[in-house]
């Protein structure tokens, strides 16, 4: 088995946990990711060996200017066919997930060699739906006139082609492969999978999609937390953590600031994560902690509520655990984890990716009542766990 992506640490995480029940089934299994070095660890860590692809996944983040959107296809999807190719030989089953465009060459590469493959998304909210609008590209908004649903896929599916296309049909005619018209539906094929918990993200009718919801693939982690963060844990009453994962927090240079200052104002401690915002404390008050890399499995029970980016993982850590949330969106995907939060009354949904101390201040206030914490208690108790077992038994059986 080949579990390819390209992404942030959300993309490489659910597949470090589906290598674990695949392995205890009898499969090999190889990873082609990013090359950041964190990916590498967190891989190694559960004893796979990463396939590097592409350029830094970081840096593309990070990048100012960021580049445009076809450049990175270009990049990304070259890359696939580089990397991915080599490591797919001999392989009986591609798991394709990432950014569009990865799956993209991935699916393409699979095709080129004969291997069987599947798409995996870590939400539903691509798959086009006549219940939901699609979500705009950067710098190519629908026309507001444009309002019935089934016209804005035919839109996000033109915008697509624009956008990809032409990377993906020069390397697939350059590898021996036909050019593809559409290559939304050349990614997710007929039955796509969301590896997704269905509470927390229910499915929509998706008409002329065989869907298969496995639920969230969670690698149970046993890692103890650090001896300075168990100790300041301990000197007090549960702080409130900040963190932003992946997201450079590009429109909130002072996010530090502003999240340290609010979450004060609420009479809480704070534990800051430092992640790819590069957080850093303000000041040397010992109401404040920061911490790298840890277990959120372990650590998010322990807090009063987790204020973040709304990452899929993070998301679901947090639910899984019982903790109010508060979720700072900067991205589309992470609007729609923001408003499921809100829908189940598990915490709180900030207006935008740009808090101030007032609008920071309002969330939390609402997301550490009592009530938010019964009620978050509540939906934890309710959500699978068992979605990577699920996942690796299906990809089995389909080679077997």
């Amino acid at each position: 088995m080949l579990l390819s992506t390209y992404g942030s640490r959300g993309d490489v995480e659910p597949l470090a946990a589906l290598t674990v029940p695949l392995r205890e089934l009898g499969a090999e299994v190889r990873v082609c990711a990013p090359p950041d070095e964190d990916f590498a660890r967190r891989l190694a860590e559960v004893g796979v060996a990463m396939v590097p692809v592409g350029p830094s996944a970081r840096e593309l983040t990070q990048a100012v200017p960021p580049p445009s959107m076809p450049e990175r296809a270009a990049q990304v999807i070259a890359a696939q066919f580089e990397a991915v190719t080599a490591a797919a030989e001999g392989c009986d089953l591609l798991v394709a997930t990432g950014m569009m465009p990865a799956a993209a060459g991935a699916r393409s590469v699979a095709e080129k060699l004969g291997v069987r493959s599947v798409s995996v998304i870590f939400q539903q909210l691509t798959l086009p739906s006549p219940h939901r609008r699609p979500l705009a590209y950067r710098g190519r908004p629908f026309p507001p006139e444009v309002t019935d649903n089934r016209a804005l896929w035919d839109l996000d599916a033109r915008s697509i082609n624009e956008l990809f296309g032409e990377a993906l049909n020069t390397n697939r005619v350059s590898n021996g492969l036909p050019p593809v018209a559409d290559v939304r539906d050349h990614v997710f094929g007929d039955s796509p999978w969301v590896a997704t918990d269905p509470v927390l993200d229910p499915l929509h009718e998706m008409p002329g999609l065989d869907v298969v919801q496995t639920g969230a693939w969670v690698l149970p982690d046993v890692r103890p937390l650090p001896a300075e963060l168990e100790a300041f844990l301990d000197a007090g009453t549960a702080p409130v953590y900040v963190g932003f994962g992946s997201m450079p927090m590009h429109a909130a240079a002072d996010a530090a600031q502003v999240a340290i200052d609010a979450v004060r104002a609420q009479g809480r401690r704070v534990l800051l994560s430092r992640g790819w915002a590069d957080l850093a404390l303000i000041d040397d008050q010992d109401d404040c902690f920061a911490v790298g890399e840890a277990n959120h499995q372990a650590l998010f029970g322990r807090v009063a509520a987790v204020l973040h980016h709304g990452g899929a993982g993070t998301t679901a850590t947090a639910a899984r655990a019982g903790t109010p949330q508060v979720v700072v969106p900067s991205w589309p995907t992470s609007r729609y984890w923001a408003g499921r939060v809100a829908d189940l009354g598990i915490g709180a949904a900030h207006d935008g990716p740009t808090p101030t101390l007032e609008s920071l201040s309002a969330a939390l206030e609402a997301a550490l009542t009592p009530e938010t914490r019964a009620r978050a208690a509540a939906v934890a108790a309710t959500i699978r766990t068992d979605g990577a077992d699920v996942a690796a038994k299906l990809l089995l059986d389909m080679v077997g």
